[in-house]
């Protein structure tokens, strides 16, 4: 990994002698917003019509001018959960206060009927979650949240990020429902690595939520990632995919890491609005 990050660093350093890097940075601040219909088996009637705002890998530390057009993006928009799949830090000099500022900043205009759950990535230390409790999120290592609505749950499963700090617990969040025997329930996985996705459609799980890899963020030309950084479930690298029963959806990310350029990759958040199976 060591060689790696002082390969990327070469690239990035070269990458800015040319116009190449002016352009690559103009690609990173033109988001987009992805809309999606996900029909979920056994979702319950009450959460028909249900709409989440995926965030994924804001990095706004690393590039500070990204929080207006994401504001600008997400302005006047009501969903009924927010979902944040990690990383919301980027560069290690910077102080993780201010990465949590600046996503609140680029957030303020979003009305959000329902919970604010995050999950940690690896670029996120601990501390994060303190943080990101401060601001209204609840924090989801390696646990649940039973979402309620007309007399019917939803359950949504946060792990630990598993790339950089997996232990067993991550495993047995997905399989251990509290002790209780919830068979037939409908359950989303918010992972920030699509790297569990297996495990999660053994366990059950109808719909997982990961980032992390940026969709590639330098694609080649039709936005095929040169670089996945995963190590399992590499199928799951990018945008819709499916695991056995399960329907997956990997964001390609707000922000980006360095060399803070995008190409043939945008930026992106997501709403997806969940829709029960039709008999």
């Amino acid at each position: 990994k060591a060689v790696f990050n002082r390969l990327l660093a070469a690239f990035g350093l070269g990458l800015r002698l040319t116009p190449l890097h002016a352009r690559g940075r103009r690609n990173a601040l033109d988001l987009k917003r992805v809309d999606i219909e996900m029909v979920l088996p056994g979702l319950p009637p009450s959460f028909d019509g249900y709409r989440i705002l995926q965030i994924s890998d804001t990095h706004l530390d690393a590039l500070p001018a990204l929080v207006d057009p994401a504001r600008r993006l997400l302005a006047g928009l009501e969903v009924d959960l927010l979902a944040v799949t990690g990383d919301v830090h980027g560069a290690p000099p910077a102080p993780i206060a201010y990465s949590v500022e600046l996503l609140m900043q680029a957030l303020q205009d979003v009305r959000v009927r329902g919970p604010r759950l995050a999950v940690l990535g690896n670029h996120d230390p601990v501390e994060m979650a303190t943080l990101l409790e401060e601001k209204g999120f609840d924090v989801l290592v390696n646990r649940s949240r039973v979402l309620e609505r007309g007399g019917e749950r939803l359950r949504v499963t946060g792990l630990d990020d598993v790339h950089n700090f997996y232990t067993d617990a991550a495993r047995a969040a997905l399989e251990n429902h509290d002790g209780e025997d919830h068979d037939g329930e409908c359950r989303i996985a918010l992972v920030h690595s699509a790297e569990m996705a297996d495990f999660a459609d053994q366990a059950g799980y109808a719909l997982y939520l990961s980032g992390h890899t940026h969709g590639g963020q330098i694609c080649l030309p039709g936005g095929r990632p040169v670089i996945t950084q995963l190590t399992r479930c590499r199928h799951a690298a990018a945008g819709l995919w499916r695991q056995g029963r399960m329907a997956g959806y990997t964001s390609a990310g707000l922000g980006v890491s360095d060399p803070p350029v995008r190409f043939n990759c945008r930026g992106e958040v997501t709403i997806i609005t969940l829709r029960c199976a039709q008999d």
